[in-house]
């Protein structure tokens, strides 16, 4: 018994080394490309672009054909995927190269990438073959056009599998995976809201003129799909480093990893789109073909979202059909025109309502712009470092504040500071708007002084509160009350002595209160500043309706200051122009204004 155990043995190992002599012999049909030690990596790019098929939303709804759709004239039986000798595929390949100025080449490297494309991931093939409905016409064109092999429109299928908005770890984007630089070069500009390599028909152009330009310096095509990959710096290494050899072949062990597989797997595509039928693949078919599709030229900003919601057009569909639209935002201009891609079914309703749709305004857009418009406006806070010699009087009076107000900002519980200290000298000032208002309420210049009285004293206002200006807050349902702060004079007081309690100079102090001299009196009432209060919105509508008479009601005003512009003031007031103050205020000349003058600056609505 052992010994017929050892004699089958011995039967079986020498079987097996018979059919290994005759499987080397069968796949050596080239000598130079003996698969020598190759090891076939399955998660490479190539395999990664397949596999963003999978969740494209192009392909939503649509499922991969299954075994009865899949039956055509070879007959072949429900779930069956036919698999060849490699004489049978390099008898195919042959026929394929006779008609092509491209060497398609059968080997291991080739054979290993069928078997990807035909077996492996034969789902996902069906959904490139679909897809190649929609981009194959175009790309023979441009193909065409440059007299190029028409075979290279393949290629596209081994950079991105057909996927327009595909983006590879490295940058590399759109149908044919251009790099940011070279796609400068060939005229594909990028902005932060399109993107010219993923546009079909620029890209296309492009990679047209970039291979032309490297069959120049070749004049081989595989060296040119090499280049196409890894670059022509690193084409000519392999070059050099082969001894001269311009074969591709010949130089593949000397080139980047990735660039050894990407030449078979172009011969492999050939291979699988002209021999679909006999492996049993048949495409997904697309929404639309080619020929449904259609351009118009957009000369103004216009969105996704209004054609979508005029022309009831999906959004997806728009997506896929222009995806160099990289926000949904066309940014045309009657100099700039875009191109936009629609099935021809929608371009009359488009042309017909083009007018409409440039107009048209969807509900969510109109919300958001009244948002913006009426969203807090913030002025960020200012700070000063200090200096040798300063002290918090100094500094108050410097930036027209008190030494309360600079103690309070910065949090300190006496008046030392150091050098080199950074002081908040003008905090941040929030004006809050109703943000459930129809139109967004006129927004005024951020208080630069948000003070309090000093110890023992209280504020005096003014009965007529023409100056105040009132904005509810929507969230807690109040509103902030803007007026001027007012400072009662007491015996034995000056205006020096006034100016320097508020951080003021005498100047301002006068230019303020409309002073011709230095002569005050117990009991007058200065303005020293303004002064911000929360009130609740309801006692905001009273006041407000009490806040003043005649036609300074419809109108909201600003003091001039010393060293004010009309530029700067209405930089203060976002929304309203120079030319507009000029005009409320019938101001022919910026030379008219003076400080201490009251302007209108906005019009209540």
């Amino acid at each position: 018994m052992k010994k017929k155990l050892r004699i089958l043995t011995f039967l079986s190992i020498f079987g097996c080394c018979i059919t290994g002599l005759f499987a080397q012999q069968k796949n050596a049909i080239e000598p130079d490309t003996a698969r020598q030690g190759y090891e076939f990596i399955k998660d490479d790019f190539i395999v990664a672009a397949l596999d963003s098929l999978a969740n494209l939303k192009y392909f939503e709804g649509f499922e991969c054909p299954n075994d009865e759709q899949l039956r055509d004239v070879f007959g072949f039986t429900p779930g069956f995927v036919p698999v060849y000798a490699d004489s049978v595929y390099y008898n195919r390949l042959k026929k394929l190269d006779a008609n092509t100025p491209i060497s398609l080449t059968y080997n291991q490297y080739v054979k290993d990438y069928i078997e990807l494309y035909a077996v492996k991931k034969r789902g996902l093939m069906a959904r490139v073959m679909g897809l190649a409905q929609i981009y194959f016409p175009l790309f023979e064109e441009q193909l065409d056009r440059f007299n190029m092999p028409l075979e290279l429109k393949y290629l596209a299928i081994v950079e991105s599998a057909l996927n327009a908005s595909a983006r590879s770890p490295m940058g590399a984007t759109g149908l044919w995976q251009f790099m940011y630089g070279t796609g400068k070069a060939y005229n594909l500009n990028v902005s932060s809201m399109v993107d010219d390599r993923r546009d079909p028909i620029k890209s296309t152009v492009a990679a047209c003129q970039h291979m032309n330009d490297l069959y120049k310096m070749y004049n081989d095509w595989l060296l040119v799909l090499a280049a196409y990959n890894s670059g022509a710096g690193n084409v000519n290494k392999a070059i050099r480093r082969s001894g001269g050899k311009m074969d591709f072949w010949q130089i593949r062990p000397f080139l980047p990893n990735e660039t050894r597989g990407y030449v078979p797997a172009f011969i492999a595509v050939n291979y699988v789109m002209a021999y679909a039928a006999e492996h049993n693949l048949k495409p997904v078919n697309p929404l639309y073909h080619h020929y449904e599709i259609d351009t118009v030229i957009i000369r103004d900003v216009l969105t996704f979202y209004q054609i979508s919601e005029l022309l009831n057009v999906s959004m997806e569909e728009l997506q896929f059909l222009n995806p160099s639209f990289k926000s949904g935002i066309i940014p045309a201009t009657p100099d700039n025109a875009y191109t936009l891609r629609l099935q021809k079914k929608n371009i009359p309703g488009f042309v017909n309502n083009e007018a409409a749709l440039y107009a048209f305004r969807t509900q969510a857009e109109v919300e958001k712009e009244q948002v913006l418009a009426m969203m807090k406006t913030v002025t960020q806070a200012e700070y000063h470092k200090v200096k040798k010699g300063e002290s918090l009087g100094r500094i108050a009076q410097k930036y027209r504040c008190t030494v309360n107000d600079l103690k309070r900002w910065n949090r300190l519980k006496s008046t030392n500071i150091q050098i080199g200290q950074r002081l908040i000298v003008r905090p941040e000032s929030v004006m809050e708007v109703n943000l459930a208002a129809k139109k967004p309420t006129p927004q005024v210049a951020p208080v630069a002084k948000n003070v309090q009285a000093p110890e023992g004293e209280t504020l005096a206002h003014n009965e007529h509160k023409s100056d105040s200006v009132i904005m509810e807050s929507p969230v807690q349902k109040t509103s902030v009350k803007i007026e001027n702060r007012y400072h009662k004079v007491k015996n034995g007081e000056s205006l020096g002595r006034i100016a320097n309690k508020y951080g003021l100079s005498v100047t301002e102090l006068k230019t303020y209160n409309k002073l011709k001299s230095n002569t005050i009196h117990p009991g007058d009432k200065l303005i020293v500043g303004k002064i911000q209060t929360t009130i609740p919105a309801n006692e905001a509508v009273a006041s407000e309706s009490n806040s003043a008479k005649g036609k300074d009601l419809d109108f909201i005003f600003y003091t001039v200051k010393q060293g004010d512009t009309l530029w700067k003031i209405a930089q203060q007031h976002n929304g309203i122009s120079v030319e507009e103050i000029m005009r409320l205020n019938n101001i022919k000349n910026e030379k008219e204004i003076k400080p201490g003058q009251r302007i209108k600056v906005a019009q209540n609505s």
